[in-house]
Parts: structure tokens; sequence; C-alpha cells
């Protein structure tokens, strides 16, 4: 286990400490979920680096929105047929 100080204005520690944020639990939990949001952004800018990479051309809003919807329908079927 390690242990870890931190200084913060008093207006900030004292509202973390009303909403019960500066428990262990909580800490935790919001440094885990830090983690995870730094590691999804990251898997994403990785994507993003490929797809320049691959010289892919930038789709429009209306091929995003058809795409969005044909997935959407597919889903739909697949979900119905079951």
């Amino acid at each position: 286990m390690t242990t870890i100080q931190i200084e913060l204005p008093d207006a900030t520690a004292q509202a973390a400490r009303e909403a019960g944020l500066l428990t262990a639990q909580a800490l935790e939990r919001l440094f885990n979920e830090a983690i995870l949001h730094r590691q999804v952004a990251d898997a994403l800018l990785s994507i993003a680096d490929r797809v320049s990479e691959a010289n892919i051309l930038p789709m429009t809003m209306k091929e995003i929105n058809t795409e969005v919807k044909a997935a959407r329908a597919e889903r739909r079927q697949r979900a119905g047929s079951h």
C-alpha cells in the first residue's frame, strides 16, 4: 500500500470532503477511472494516427449518419431474429 500526500486549496478540499471524495475508496475509484480514460484516449489517438497514415479520407456527417443508421438497423435485425 502506498501513502500519498497532496496539497489542495482549502475550498477544494472542503468541497471534496463534503462530497465524500477524500476517502481511500473514493480516491482509488477516481484514479482508476482516470487511468481508464487515459487508456481509452491513447487507444483512440493510436487509431487516428493509423487512419492518417493510411490516407483514409474523412467522412462527411451525411456518410457518418448513414453508417450509424445501417449499424443500428443491423443490430435491431439481429436482436429480432433471436
